[in-house]
């Protein structure tokens, strides 16, 4: 397996009665990454120009990071199974008196695509995991 890493953009969310797709990729191939509805109807919330009257999780575990000085480097796609089911890591750094500490967080894909969306956080995959999905066209 080949574990280099891939800068993927998050090129389409769809939004369906019973899922939400993430068309993530490059420009050579695209693959779509399904979740829960309600993932894409919170990403589409956060983007659009009015505050929501609560926050959601993503807003909760964007204020818990700040406080404490914790900012998210990536978003890696490290693998995945049965050709749809993703597998994803969280990179975090928090620097506190000039030492630095990089944490790797096991994390649903979903969350972690929320998070780089709402945070403009780069995408990564393996090269793995670019070559074993399954190519989608738009």
């Amino acid at each position: 397996m080949n574990f280099e890493l891939v800068l993927i953009q998050c090129h389409k969310i769809m939004q369906a009665p019973s899922y939400t797709a993430f068309v993530l990729g490059t420009e050579e191939k695209r693959f779509a990454l399904y979740t829960s509805p309600h993932i894409g109807k919170n990403i589409h919330t956060h983007l659009a120009p009015q505050t929501p009257l609560r926050p959601n999780t993503y807003d909760l575990v964007n204020s818990i990071l700040g406080g404490f000085n914790i900012n998210i480097i990536q978003v890696v796609i490290t693998n995945i199974h049965d050709d749809t089911i993703y597998f994803a890591r969280l990179l975090v750094e928090q620097i506190i008196d000039k030492q630095r500490t990089i944490l790797e967080i096991d994390s649903r894909p979903s969350d972690c695509l929320s998070l780089a969306i709402e945070n403009n956080i780069p995408i990564y995959c393996t090269t793995d995991v670019l070559d074993r999905a399954i190519a989608v066209e738009e």
